[in-house]
């Protein structure tokens, strides 16, 4: 008998982050034929503690289920623009963090950009030793609250090492939270108008800091949105309204929203939606919730 578990650490669960964690979720899952999962891109760094055994992933289906697979107990992702193809066992344990971007310096040591070349890098290698050790704790431990606060209480640290390091300019900064607010919405224009930079240079340090383009990092705020949109409407039962979602979401049109899935996840919002149905419904959608 399958059985799936997700569990979002909130109310007395909290790791105290403020804004630089947006979710911490604890999956565990068995029983389940294995299967390929496609890690999405989000405007969001990924950081996995993996319970169970490596995560196991690549480029393509070809590379993840091949010899040249990454594996990785610690994976830390940085901000792409084609989705992750993860192999998923019977049975797997972690947790998963969505981080901010913008809180990589504090949190991980380095510019999220820096992280941009590869698809996954091995956690441990940005981390350090330190990790390691966290990782040794959170499966020692079985109760999710523990783990959530072993795990809150090392970032916590992590966080205030940082403190001190080389802080985020100001106008990439401001750039994001500008970017956010219009949900990926907004023109390239009014944004370098609004920092005060010229639409070169602004993508310049944009591109250094966070590994993409203002306009890059505005389709995948977007499409954040209309994925969790739809995703929403699945888990209540509902079946999506594309065309609806296209418009709320600032889509020029239904097929532009369509585009966007296609190089986000590789398939149909249709096909995606029928590969991740049984994920949702069992609340596999609360990485990276708004």
């Amino acid at each position: 008998m399958s059985s799936q578990e997700f569990v979002r650490a909130g109310a007395g669960l909290g790791l105290g982050l403020g804004e630089m964690v947006v979710t911490a979720v604890g999956y565990r899952s068995q029983g389940a034929p294995p299967t390929l999962h496609r890690g999405l891109p989000s405007p969001y760094l990924t950081v996995i503690f993996s319970l169970d055994g490596p995560v196991i992933s690549g480029g393509t289906p070809e590379q993840a289920r091949g010899p040249g697979a990454a594996r990785t107990e610690i994976v830390v992702g940085g901000l792409h623009q084609r989705p992750a193809y993860i192999v998923q066992p019977g049975r797997e344990a972690g947790v998963q963090l969505a981080v901010h971007p913008l809180a990589a310096r504090t949190l991980l040591g380095l510019p999220a950009g820096a992280l941009a070349s590869d698809l996954v890098t091995p956690g441990a290698d940005v981390l350090g030793k330190r990790a390691t050790e966290v990782w040794e704790r959170l499966c020692e431990q079985r109760a999710w609250g523990d783990r959530f606060a072993t795990l809150g209480a090392y970032l916590r640290e992590r966080a205030a090492e940082g403190e001190d390091g080389t802080p985020v300019r100001s106008e990439v900064a401001e750039a994001w939270a500008w970017l956010a607010r219009h949900r990926g919405a907004g023109t390239l224009k009014g944004l370098a108008e609004h920092v005060s930079l010229g639409p070169r240079r602004l993508t310049s340090v944009f591109r250094a800091e966070t590994g993409l383009s203002p306009k890059q990092a505005a389709r995948l705020m977007r499409f954040q949105h209309a994925r969790n949109t739809v995703v929403r409407a699945v888990a209540a039962g509902r079946a999506p309204d594309l065309a609806r979602t296209a418009t709320d979401c600032g889509y020029f049109d239904h097929s532009h929203l369509v585009r966007d899935f296609h190089q986000y996840t590789g398939v149909s919002p249709t096909a995606w939606l029928a590969e991740e149905c049984r994920n949702i419904q069992a609340g596999g959608h609360l990485y990276g919730e708004e």
